[in-house]
Order: structure tokens, then sequence, then C-alpha cells
């Protein structure tokens, strides 16, 4: 019974569609990667025995611990663990990888395995490329409305291009103009600020941790504050002695 079983996966009863992988994947660090991936069963009996593992090319395709796995009785290594997933799906044909906080040391070739239980092993043969490339993207800073002396304003640092399945990134805000508010403050994306009238021309910066891949990304702005003074007027009278006095009164 087991040779012909394996004679019709090797026929190609279970494999996997080479126009839903590309070469090569492009990801810059602290982000997301998904390699594409979708299998079939020509063999429709195959299906619920069947378990898929991505493994990185270049190590023992039947020994080494795969990167990503839906199978309990293996591991994968400690630095991919939690970052490497294997999105198993048997209803939509579904056995593609994502990756997320993106690392440098993630960069190489990986493939594909699929292992239906006791039938053997069954191999995509030509290895995805990941090229993990340096962060370029920077926070946006929004600063709402224009910056009154005296006057609360809130200020939002974003990064849209963060990706939601990554590990959530650490906010710090910088400057002359917060130095003396507290970490609960200037920790935020939102920063409420009261600026001073010597606030103005000075620089504030938004700081961007991404923790899971340990890249920081920055912005800078420079505060533009206007302050308004309150209407005064100078009356100036004779005095003893021909002295001229003067007198400040406001409204």
């Amino acid at each position: 019974m087991l040779l012909p079983l394996l004679a019709l996966l090797w026929a190609g009863s279970l494999a996997v569609h080479p126009r839903y992988m590309p070469d090569l994947v492009s990801v810059q660090e602290g982000l997301c990667a998904l390699l594409p991936c979708q299998f079939y069963f020509r063999f429709s009996s195959l299906r619920d025995f069947a378990t898929g593992s991505w493994l990185r090319d270049g190590s023992d395709r039947l020994r080494y611990s795969p990167v990503a796995t839906n199978n309990p009785q293996q591991q994968v290594p400690g630095e991919v663990q939690g970052r490497f997933r294997l999105l198993w799906d048997l209803q939509t044909r579904n056995c593609s990888l994502l990756i997320r906080d993106a690392q440098s040391r993630d960069s190489g070739s990986y493939f594909f395995q699929m292992h239906p239980e006791n039938f053997g092993r069954n191999f995509y043969p030509n290895p995805l490329t990941v090229n993990v490339t340096a962060l370029t993207h920077t926070p946006d800073i929004l600063i709402h409305g224009p910056l009154e002396s005296g006057r609360p304003s809130n200020l939002t640092c974003s990064v849209p291009w963060a990706c939601e399945h990554g590990t959530p990134p650490i906010f710090s805000w910088q400057g002359p103009s917060v130095s003396h508010l507290g970490p609960t403050v200037t920790n935020s994306p939102v920063l409420m600020l009261t600026p001073q009238p010597q606030d103005h021309g000075t620089t504030l910066t938004c700081q961007v941790t991404l923790p899971g891949a340990g890249v920081i990304v920055e912005k800078t702005v420079q505060l533009n504050v206007t302050y308004s003074t309150r209407s005064s007027t100078v009356d100036i009278s004779p005095g003893p002695s021909s002295e001229m006095r003067g007198s400040l009164k406001g409204p």
C-alpha cells in the first residue's frame, strides 16, 4: 500500500504552484514580508495527512529544523520563533510564509516542504530569496493647528508604514520644549504641548524604535510659536521740576 502511494506522490499528487511564488521578496528592516505560496492535491485522500514547513536553503532538508511549520512535533530556532509564521489553510490551499519584525540576518533563500504523514516529502524545487534592506521610512509629525504660546496643542507622531502584525513601536519625544515633561507624556505617540515664547525656533524630535528588529528612526521639526502681547499705553505728563514722568497702563 505504501509504495503505490509514494509513487503517486512523486508523480505529482502533491505539489506547489510555481506561479504563486515569486523568485525574490524584498522587505525593509522591522517590517513584514509575505512569501506567497499555494499548493494543490491531485488526490484529495492525501489532504488530511499533509503538514507543511518552510526551511532555509543550504540546510539539511531532511534533518534541519524548519523556520516555520504546522507540525507540533517540530521546533523552530529561537531567533525566528514568533517572527516566522506558516499561514496554513487546507481550504484555500494556502502555504504562505509571514515574516514579521524582519532583521538583516533573515536575508537568504527559503524553500517550502510538504510531507504527508508516512508518505514521504515533496519539496518546492526553486528556493525563494528574501532580501532585507535598511529601513528608509521616517515618522510623520502632525501639528493640529498653529502653536500659540500658553495654549495647549496636540502633536501626533505616526508610522503608517509599520506592519500591523509586528511588535508595537515605541515612541519618544525629545527637545527643549518637552525636557521638563515626564516619560508618561513623552513616550506616547500623541503629545500634549503647551508652548512658551522661548520655544519658538527650537526643534522637536519624535524617535520611534521598532523593538522586534532593534531599529530606530526619527523625524525632527522646528517649532513656530506665535504669541500675542496685551495692548498697552504710555501716558507722559510733566512733573515737578519739569521732570518728565511716565506711567504704563494696561487695558
